[in-house]
């Protein structure tokens, strides 16, 4: 947990499955954060497996 706002869920797996989202989306919507994150570590590149989900709750932040 970052900040108290984003959820990262670290993965080293060959290819992001759907379930893996489902799951990550449902702590998010568990304890009300805004905004999570799904990073896959077996990569070349981490910035391309780079999953960024938000919910309801990421409309409702202040902009700043």
């Amino acid at each position: 947990m970052i900040n108290e706002l984003i959820i990262v869920e670290l993965k080293a797996v060959e290819v992001i499955i759907p379930v893996f989202k489902a799951q990550l989306l449902s702590y998010l919507k568990l304890t009300g954060k805004p905004k999570g994150l799904l990073i896959n570590f077996n990569c070349e590149n981490i910035k391309d497996h780079l999953v960024p989900l938000v919910t309801d709750e990421f409309a409702k932040l202040p902009e700043s």
